[in-house]
């Protein structure tokens, strides 16, 4: 009889508390890559490309420190878990907190033979109990309070008497430019698939082509070319090249949004913290460490900190504080379905768009302002059934899991709960885009015009959701401004603005 450790597909770390409290000789660990995630939700190529090489990698890195190491490739969790209890005589078996409420709540409800020991999840910096605390006192739960309180916390980038170095918490306000022609950033890291990487990429690849052969809905994305790293090591190396190559130039244009730049200077480490192939409190006393060598700008340290210290952290914690019932939330009443070029991930007609769902095509990422202001903003205009496109979102990026997703889009990008995590909707026009972009040049709409056959969607869509949602808006005293404007826009231009809405939306929804 042995004790037995399960390892999930998102808990890929040496440091898991199950392994830390077990010795080798004590224990089998086992890591189950199960096809029955692909039943609930279609995953990009590059997702389960991602996840799965990197859960192989894990297990080979553990079998190399001496652990005994079972990794079953199977067709459900269930049967794959017990059988394997069985085999080994496992007495008991050991679990971090998985950091999703579905995942323990579906673990719990197994009928197995053994019973499970739970250990506090060490993939975040404030566990549960910790944010409800911090929680409890406030009526309106804001980012840079949180952000402020884990500063301290933590002592990261403080100087004396408890003050902010700089003399201010945030940055943000100098991170804002809008791209200058001929913006580039440095090449990002990426590794060629190894003979590991490859046999996923096989496999991914031949399950695609069994669902398309039966007639199921396929896997959205490409699996190649495959750059992700999938192992710590290399995770560290991206780390450190963004230190050297990106790290100083991030915050200026961290909003900036430049055709064939992906990325620009974004650091490219989230899907390594979401693995557990990084820790967050690792990363930030290296970026801390390294920037303060370097002379980083101050506002370009702080805003990528603020990332994984603030907003990271916060959007877990706010997942498990909102409760069960935060995924149904809707607000606006939002119920559209989701457009046919969204699952094919291009043909909307809309070179912003287009660019984006492109990239997202390729790669499995999109950074996060063409998510809130491009694909989210979208969305929230145009109505689209906020948990239809919670889940699209969390299906696409290789990123993306229901802690993050549910926050970021359901809260902040489509207002979709009210305003428990933004403090107003989050809603622009085609102005913002051309502002903050070069996708408008070329486009064959134009983002000054609201109306016509070349007037762009994101202008109809827009002042049709202040008009369709005026009462509840002029509530919000942030949304004070542009009520005024709608106020100014004369009755018979608003027809043709919902007349133009309704023309996009209606088009959009018949493919072909």
């Amino acid at each position: 009889m042995t004790a037995g450790i399960w390892i999930l597909g998102d808990q890929l770390s040496q440091t898991h508390p199950a392994l830390a409290s077990l010795a080798p000789a004590e224990a089998r660990v086992l890591l189950i890559e199960s096809t029955s995630v692909l039943q609930q939700r279609r995953y990009h190529r590059q997702k389960l490309v991602l996840v799965w090489s990197a859960m192989r990698h894990f297990a080979a890195e553990l079998r190399q420190l001496g652990w005994s190491v079972d990794y079953c490739e199977a067709t459900t969790f269930a049967a794959a878990l017990q059988t394997w209890i069985t085999q080994h005589g496992i007495r008991e078996l050991h679990l971090m907190d998985p950091a999703e409420r579905p995942f323990r709540t579906a673990i719990e409800r197994l009928d197995l033979t053994v019973p499970l020991v739970w250990h506090r999840s060490t993939a975040f910096l404030w566990s549960q109990e910790d944010f409800a605390a911090w929680a409890q006192p406030y009526k309106q739960l804001r980012m840079e309070l949180f952000y402020r309180e884990g500063r301290k916390r933590f002592g990261v980038l403080m100087g004396d008497a408890g003050q902010p170095l700089g003399g201010q918490w945030n940055f943000d306000h100098d991170n804002r430019k809008a791209p200058p022609k001929g913006l580039a950033g440095p090449e990002p890291l990426g590794f060629a698939p190894d003979a590991t990487t490859q046999a996923v990429i096989a496999k991914v690849e031949r399950l695609a082509a069994e669902l398309a052969a039966s007639g199921a809905e396929d896997l959205p994305g490409q699996s190649e070319p495959f750059r992700w790293a999938v192992t710590r090591s290399q995770a560290l190396a991206v780390l450190e090249q963004f230190i050297a190559t990106r790290l100083d130039g991030f915050g200026p244009f961290q909003d900036a949004m430049v055709s064939g730049q992906p990325t620009l200077w974004h650091a490219l480490l989230s899907p390594y913290l979401n693995l557990g192939l990084l820790h967050p409190l690792e990363v930030i006393r290296r970026l801390e460490q390294a920037g303060l060598e370097r002379d980083t700008p101050l506002a370009s340290l702080e805003g990528v900190i603020r990332q994984i210290l603030g907003w990271r952290e916060y959007t877990h914690g706010l997942y498990w504080w909102f409760g069960a019932d935060y995924p149904q939330r809707n607000h606006f009443g939002a119920d559209r379905p989701l457009p046919v070029w969204l699952e094919q991930l291009g043909g909307s007609g809309m070179a912003c768009m287009d660019t984006v769902l492109a990239e997202l095509d390729s790669s499995g990422y999109a950074h996060h302002i063409q998510r809130l202001m491009v694909l989210a903003n979208y969305g929230l205009i145009a109505g689209l059934d906020p948990q239809a496109f919670t889940g699209w979102f969390h299906r696409m990026f290789v990123d993306g899991y229901d802690w993050v997703m549910q926050t970021n889009v359901l809260g902040m990008g489509l207002f979709a709960d009210g305003g428990l995590l933004a403090s107003k909707p989050y809603a622009a026009s085609g102005n913002y885009i051309n502002r903050m972009s070069t996708y408008c040049k070329g486009c064959r709409y134009n983002p000054k015009q609201r109306t016509g056959p070349t007037g762009c969607p994101f202008n109809a869509l827009y002042w049709d959701f202040l008009s369709r949602h005026a009462e509840t808006l002029r509530r919000n005293p942030r949304m004070g401004l542009v009520m005024k404007q709608l106020e100014k826009i004369p009755h018979d231009e608003l027809v043709a603005i919902r007349s133009a809405a309704e023309a996009h939306l209606g088009a959009e929804a018949c493919p072909g």
